[in-house]
């Protein structure tokens, strides 16, 4: 069997862009590759067209065009004729592309197109209570109805997705992103600096940033000498007009806070696991997510993770098990959960425990290919 995958990110050098979805997919094709699944994948809106190689993926860059009118539209019929050429010449069975932006709008297909639940903008605009353009909107429909099947990552992605735009709800299978457990492995999960609380993700609005900045706040009160490491890329707020949410947090901050805060921006991500164990907690206090890569990383790594409870992240944590889900809101009770790991290092290892053991029974990415490989050949 040969799958295409078509993308807006994919982590190698020659890529423009590497965050959340180039992750997740990376990991599914890396095991499709171990089983013998052949694997093309189309990265478009790059700065050159050219076809390279990563470790048995074939991967054709295919540049951003330009047109005086109507790029939208010419732009994905030239995706589409590209596309379809490759799928011809190696007689790729199946496509998956996300739902991000529509790319798929006004495209048609000889082989079956499965879409998978990466987060729409209406999905995220939804859940961020924010109005969405109507251009979107029609781009990511039109993709979706004109999709032969679609991949959930959790039930919770799938359900909203499904009432946002009315899709056939028999035609959405939920899948799990799927993690390597090989390569998140501590050792000595019970040392770590004392009282150091981590989070990872983009510096933004959606991502509970703010209501992180007023835990932290009240984490100060009570543990003086709590430390703070943010990592991720900044971003620009909507609301504000801001260049800088972080310096929108700055602002949140107590005196205190933050000179015990430390944002240390991008981090490549091979180091990212490092930071991981150094941390006596994890926070993800997210409003906007259709799974969260970093939550269940870090579970691996066998860390206390204060997540959300919105939809999803019950998906991910059974509460007081394998860590804490409370709403970004209840800034007291957020604060009171992660004051509570920073005294208790013998709590800290039992829900540690439990962490790796759910990431193991409903992430692990050997069981998680399985069940991709068997969706895909039911819809050849």
């Amino acid at each position: 069997m040969t799958v295409g995958f078509i993308t807006p990110e994919y982590p190698h050098p020659r890529v423009k862009l590497a965050a959340g979805l180039a992750t997740s997919t990376k990991n599914l094709i890396t095991q499709l590759i171990k089983s013998d699944i052949k694997v093309i994948v189309f990265v478009y809106h790059q700065d050159e067209d050219d076809v390279i190689y990563d470790n048995g993926v074939e991967i054709h860059l295919i540049k951003s065009k330009f047109y005086k009118a109507f790029g939208w539209y010419l732009y994905r019929k030239y995706l589409n004729k590209y596309i379809n050429n490759i799928v011809e010449k190696n007689k790729i069975d199946l496509l998956e592309a996300p739902d991000w932006t529509g790319i798929t709008a006004f495209m048609t297909f000889k082989k079956p197109l499965v879409i998978r639940f990466h987060g729409s903008d209406a999905y995220f605009c939804k859940l961020e209570k924010r109005k969405q353009k109507f251009k979107n909107f029609f781009f990511e429909k039109l993709a979706l109805k004109n999709a032969d099947a679609y991949i959930a990552p959790t039930r919770f992605a799938g359900e909203e997705t499904q009432k946002i735009f009315g899709l056939n709800k028999d035609k959405i299978k939920t899948i799990h992103y799927g993690l390597n457990l090989e390569g998140f492995v501590n050792e000595t999960p019970q040392k770590f600096e004392a009282n150091t609380l981590l989070y990872i993700g983009t510096i933004i609005r959606k991502k509970g940033v703010f209501e992180l900045a007023k835990t932290f706040n009240k984490v100060i009160e009570s543990v003086p000498d709590a430390k703070l490491i943010l990592i991720g890329s900044d971003s620009g707020d909507y609301k504000t007009g801001s260049h800088s949410t972080y310096e929108l947090m700055e602002q949140i901050f107590t005196p205190q806070a933050k000179k015990q805060a430390s944002y240390l921006g991008k981090v490549p991500y091979a180091q990212i696991n490092e930071y991981i164990k150094s941390a006596n907690v994890c926070a993800f206090p997210s409003f906007a997510e259709t799974l969260g890569m970093v939550t269940i990383e870090s579970m691996a790594l066998q860390k206390p993770v204060v997540n959300t409870n919105i939809g999803w992240a019950k998906e991910l944590i059974d509460d007081q098990i394998s860590g804490y889900l409370v709403h970004p809101d209840n800034i007291d009770l957020y604060a009171e959960r992660i004051v509570t790991l920073f005294n208790d290092i013998d709590l800290c290892t039992k829900i540690g425990k439990h962490s790796r053991e759910k990431v193991k029974a409903d992430f692990d990415i050997d069981k998680q290919v399985k069940k991709n490989i068997s969706y895909y050949k039911s819809l050849i």
